[in-house]
């Protein structure tokens, strides 16, 4: 055993050129279609000579879909940057002609429990390299594409007349280029293994992450991403029995195949899920043996977060698997196992995607009967119940929620007519009503789960996710269906209007989510506007704090003008704008000095190294893609050399220590007026170089007793915050709080940075309430330093503003409720 692993992982035994055949890869005893192309053909190099491109890989597989009537190919739409997002389906020539008739049949059986499916295909899907930079899958779809194409004899075709394959080579597009742009550029003739190599040390973002660096497997349940969009569209369409994902891990690793640990999986997910996925391991542990590759299960990794693609098909009558290879990194690389090589890697991802395939085919029956009980207990388990979310004050946000469950093919309906529930008014226009009693209510369930204790404390990701905190909508649950109105099949925005042409000037109120979008618009143009710093009633109509006015005098357009451009404002964004025909008010009135001028903003952010780039990449495309913001992104490695003058607010993002110069270029600058916004490992960097006071608690833990050597790494877990969501009651008076309607708010959490309240309450206006959690993990002794800390602070320096957050605002772009925590630091920042 120990020779042949050896021949594995030494291709060649100079590295140089690193020569390998096809054959390598491929199972042996079979004879191949000599009419279907090889991948060498297309691609000019063998699979795992060089890093396969984005636009190779798809060359590939057209090629594959021409030759071939086992295989068709389609173009779901594109990326960030373009790329196509394509999906191969394969099975048999005879399945191909009547593939529609199939997926209604399959479908089907999921609302028939009596569809008999012992004669049904199985449906798998099958995904490779969601994270760029992990490219043996990809690389090995090549393979394993050209295999299910070309291979001939009994043993594929009864596989493929009895699956559907649905083949999804490259999850991530851009990523994937990015990264064999790298390792390619860096690839030597004499292939180097040294881990200190350039080739295995890629610069800032790196490859893992899509055009906006968003980590794309964890936004299989929030959806928030063309790529992911696409994606979910077909897992709806055909709801796979399977689903895999193609990862890798450090390269002292083996390879991982589920199940994870089983005290981790989700409480939601059926027993015999996890059931089944462990004797489809039996299958992944045949064939790994027999090639003589080492492996693990069931010792990491879990399956709790939805939102992961080998965790979402769990929820969804389906079973994800997850695998997790050794990682070369490169094209060889040194490890604790011998050298690692880039083939050795693909050939582990190339066998455990037919492996999967295998117990696909040997399982079918069970597989699809399981399916199908899942859905029939999910019928039997319905309430005659529903729930309602929506925000009386903003729609545009609401009907963000409303989208992501259209995606997942979950029914909303209209809101009946008006009413309340515990103190939340609901709206008719602003609501959104889900019934219990449909298909999907188990996912429903999940996606509004609310979940305080837990079996196990540690989590491979977040603990929490409970979709209308995330949100910030108002939510009740346990409705009676008769508040339902009319069943919502197409989502509608709500009509922009401008109201009256006026003389004196025109408000918009701060609280819908487009109105950052808006009031950039009118700054952009050169256009004056302010901004009231309390509440007023104007004409009979209430005006909350952060309400926008927009004088018609003294402007660059006339009256006109003004009103013909404030009317196509009022209609991109969805949102009221009132002409008003007086500037007396109850309260403040319109020339009072309570209403601050707003000026236009030239934003800026660090990026590069030290910063941590999901965070940069959330705020990156807020900014870029829902309020059409320009943002300069600052690199670290030249920012020191930058005239930061032009800058009204530059954004850190979470980060560790910054180069010095930088540092006192950053505090003179917010001397000269500028404001400052720090995220999460910012705000100690920012503390110890003097631009803000700030005092922290830290958490006392007991003295660790009885804890086994084995063990001591589940006590220091047991501290970790992986991603809570917690409550804090606000000021709605303090211009950080523009725009929000209740006195408290949801906010996200995974850090352990408890910033002591100040002495004087108006510099409080975010507050950890006294029992804050509201789902999610924390241990008792992190929740006890957590009551009652702030997880803001803003500082004065010279002229200019500090402003921090403990934690993410921005979170994975679907945190949509504290979004505006962001903007009106961006455009209020200066009257903190």
């Amino acid at each position: 055993m120990k020779k042949l692993l050896l021949s594995l992982l030494f291709i060649s035994a100079t590295l140089t050129a690193q020569t390998v055949d096809l054959s390598y890869y491929l199972p042996k005893g079979i004879s191949y279609n000599q009419n279907i192309p090889t991948p060498k053909s297309v691609l000019g190099h063998e699979v795992g000579e060089w890093h396969v491109t984005h636009d190779k890989l798809v060359e590939y597989m057209k090629a594959l879909a021409k030759a071939s009537d086992r295989v068709v190919l389609e173009n779901r739409g594109t990326t960030y940057e373009g790329r196509p997002l394509v999906l191969l389906t394969i099975t048999s020539s005879k399945n191909h002609q009547n593939l529609e008739a199939i997926r209604e049949r399959h479908i089907k059986a999921t609302n028939d429990a009596s569809v008999n499916v012992s004669n049904s295909p199985i449906v798998v899907y099958q995904g490779f390299s969601i994270h760029g930079n992990e490219a043996s899958g990809s690389n090995a779809a090549l393979a394993a594409a050209y295999y299910l194409a070309a291979a001939e004899g009994q043993k594929i075709e009864e596989l493929l007349n009895n699956s559907v394959i649905l083949f999804d080579p490259a999850m991530n597009p851009d990523g994937l280029q990015r990264f064999a742009y790298w390792t390619n550029t860096n690839k030597a003739n004499n292939i180097n293994p040294d881990p200190n190599d350039r080739e295995y040390h890629e610069v800032w973002p790196g490859g893992r992450t899509n055009h906006y660096w968003f980590d794309m497997n964890r936004d299989w349940l929030p959806v928030q991403l063309p790529e992911s969009r696409a994606r979910i569209q077909t897992f709806h369409k055909w709801l796979p029995n399977i689903l895999t994902d193609h990862h890798e891990m450090g390269t002292n690793s083996t390879f991982f195949f589920q199940p994870g640990i089983p005290s981790r999986t989700n409480p939601l997910t059926p027993k015999m899920n996890q059931e089944l996925t462990k004797e489809i391991a039996t299958y992944h542990a045949k064939a790994f043996d027999k090639i003589g590759s080492t492996y693990y299960s069931e010792e990491s990794f879990d399956d709790f977060y939805y939102g992961k693609g080998s965790t979402f098909p769990d929820i969804n009558g389906g079973i994800g698997i997850l695998f997790e290879q050794g990682s070369s990194r490169g094209h060889a690389q040194e490890s604790e196992n011998g050298i690692l090589t880039f083939p050795f890697t693909i050939r582990n991802q190339f066998t455990a995607a037919l492996s999967t395939l295998e117990a696909a085919k040997n399982m079918r029956t069970k597989i699809l009967q399981y399916q199908q009980g899942f859905y029939k207990n999910s019928r039997s388990s319905e309430t005659k119940k529903a729930i309602v979310f929506g925000d009386e004050k903003d729609a545009a946000k609401t009907n963000h929620l409303a989208e992501v469950l259209q995606r997942h093919q979950i029914k909303l309906h209209e809101l009946k007519e008006d009413f309340t529930s515990n103190g939340k008014r609901f709206k008719k226009g602003y609501s959104y009503v889900v019934p219990m009693n449909q298909k999907n209510h188990r996912l429903v369930k999940a996606m509004f789960d609310v979940r305080t204790t837990f079996k196990d404390s540690l989590f491979y990701d977040v603990s929490a996710w409970t979709f209308n905190y995330a949100f910030g909508v108002d939510f009740a649950d346990n409705v009676s269906l008769s508040k339902a109105g009319a069943e919502v099949t197409q989502l509608q925005s709500k009509q922009g209007i401008i109201q009256q042409k006026s003389s004196v000037g025109y408000l918009f109120s701060w609280n819908e989510y487009n109105t950052p979008k808006a009031l950039n618009t009118i700054l952009e143009k050169g256009l004056r506007a302010k901004v009231a710093m309390k509440e007023f009633v104007n004409d009979g109509n209430s005006y909350d704090y952060g309400t926008i006015f927009i004088p018609a005098q003294n402007q660059k357009l006339n009256g006109n003008e003004l009103f013909d451009f404030l009317g196509t404002i009022a209609n991109e964004n969805h949102i009221e704008i009132k002409g008003v025909s007086t500037g007396l008010n109850e309260g403040i009135d319109l020339g009072s000095r309570n209403f601050e001028a707003v000026k236009k903003q030239k934003v800026a952010m660090l990026v590069g190294k030290g910063v941590t780039s999901y965070d940069a990449g959330e705020i990156w495309h807020l900014l870029d893609q829902r309020y059409d913001m320009k943002l300069t992104k600052l690199d670290t490695d030249y920012a020191p050399r930058v005239n930061l003058d032009k800058y009204t607010t530059i954004i850190v993002p979470n980060s560790r220590s910054i180069d010095k110069n930088l540092v006192e270029k950053l505090k003179v600058w917010v001397r000269n007026g500028g404001v400052l916004v720090g995220y999460r490992n910012a705000v100690n960097w920012l503390s110890n170089r003097g631009f803000i006071n700030v005092k922290f608690n830290k958490a006392k833990i007991d003295s660790i007793k009885n804890v086994s050597f084995e063990n001591r790494s589940l006590q220091s877990g047991a501290q970790v915050i992986g991603g809570a969501i917690f409550e804090a009651k606000i000021d709605r008076s303090h211009p950080i709080n523009f725009g929000y309607k209740n006195e408290k708010i949801a906010l996200f959490r995974n850090t352990k940075q408890f910033i002591q309240p100040d002495a004087k309450s108006y510099n409080n206006p975010i507050q950890y309430t006294n029992n804050p959690l509201l789902s999610g993990y924390i241990s008792k002794e992190n929740l006890k330093e957590l009551k009652n800390t702030v997880p803001f602070k803003v500082g004065r320096l010279g002229s200019g503003r500090v402003i921090v957050f403990t934690d993410n605002t921005n979170f994975r772009g679907f945190w949509f409720g504290t979004n505006k925590l962001l903007m009106n630091a961006i455009f209020f920042g200066k009257l903190m």
